[in-house]
């Protein structure tokens, strides 16, 4: 374990919890543009997956700045639940799926020992929910489509687009709050390990 306790302070509650709701927020809009962009993939659908990090953020984003176990989970969880109860397209579905893709941000810090929260380890945490959420996808909702024309490449996009927007955007935008000062009361706030 790096530095820090693994117990949860009531501020690491706080923060999590509100980085779940402001995504929850975020994916109900998301659902929106995501649907709304379906025409501009039908020269190859599985493309279309190019969009999916966004919704692996709050998993990343919560895991480096709280950085104790189970942060990921958490916020991805719960980001998930806000997006159903604000009527997302999928239904209750992204429930068990946020779960999903919570656990596959958490197995990266896991991995380390939450002990390192440099951008390797952020980009491992954004792939693994990317590869956790393709899964799901194929089982859930692609099911009946081609293994290799459709299931395949959309596992891949999901995974590059997740380990780019979740992973190394969820790191600078943890280095960006940082700057501010906002954090100052995290470890994440006062790390100034370049990368």
């Amino acid at each position: 374990m790096s530095n820090t306790s693994s117990r949860w302070r009531t501020v690491d509650i706080v923060v999590a919890s509100v980085i779940a709701a402001a995504f929850g927020v975020v994916f109900w809009a998301w659902n929106l543009l995501y649907t709304a962009t379906d025409a501009a993939f039908a020269f190859f659908p599985p493309a279309h997956a190019v969009l999916y990090g966004v919704w692996l953020l709050p998993g990343v984003l919560a895991g480096l700045v709280i950085r104790k176990p189970g942060a990921a989970l958490y916020a991805e969880t719960l980001a998930s639940i806000i997006s159903a109860l604000l009527g997302s397209a999928w239904g209750t579905t992204v429930i068990p799926q946020g779960l999903l893709q919570g656990l596959g941000a958490e197995l990266a810090f896991l991995a380390v020992g939450y002990r390192s929260f440099r951008l390797p380890v952020a980009v491992l945490s954004g792939l693994l929910a990317g590869l956790a959420a393709g899964v799901w996808d194929t089982f859930a909702y692609f099911a009946a489509n081609d293994l290799w024309a459709f299931r395949i490449p959309m596992i891949v996009i999901t995974v590059l687009s997740a380990g780019v927007i979740a992973g190394a955007g969820g790191w600078a935008l943890t280095r960006a709050l940082a700057a501010t000062g906002v954090l100052d009361r995290f470890p994440s706030g006062r790390d100034r390990d370049p990368v």
